[in-house]
């Protein structure tokens, strides 16, 4: 006896199957070539004369949040010689509401600031690109739920 199962019912019963928790492949949310940021506020090495941090100005919500990064030397003395891009998306739909590399702009108080819209709930990931010279010094990406 032959048992015959529609393609529908095989597509039906996956479906039901991740839904329902059990285990799925794992996803590499991170955008290739970045490193993970660690925590917001925390100093992050950036060459071998500087550091940076980096938050948003308030907590992110659904709109608008703006990213701040500031960069220093060693020796805490503000620096403003690099060019700073970023990017914000959503891993889980990669592509869907990427925001594209962006310059982030100086405020008069040397803070390099990128407003991201954040249109939905979920994962996202906003990517940064420290340039100095001409040539790329750091990529890191930092992700969080919304």
């Amino acid at each position: 006896m032959r048992i015959v199962i529609p393609a529908l019912m095989v597509v039906l019963i996956t479906d039901a199957v991740l839904l329902s928790g059990a285990p799925a492949a794992p996803l590499s949310s991170m955008r290739s070539g970045f490193q993970p940021l660690p925590k917001p506020g925390e100093k992050i090495p950036l060459g071998a004369q500087n550091y940076f941090t980096y938050s948003f100005v308030k907590p992110p919500k659904l709109g608008t949040a703006v990213m701040r990064v500031e960069i220093f030397t060693l020796g805490g003395v503000r620096d403003t010689s690099f060019a700073v891009k970023g990017d914000a998306d959503m891993p889980s739909m990669r592509g869907a509401h990427a925001s594209g590399d962006k310059d982030f702009s100086r405020s008069a108080k040397g803070a390099y600031l990128l407003p991201v819209r954040l249109v939905m709930p979920g994962d996202w990931e906003v990517s940064l690109t420290f340039v100095k010279q001409g040539k790329t010094v750091f990529r890191g990406a930092y992700l969080f739920d919304l």
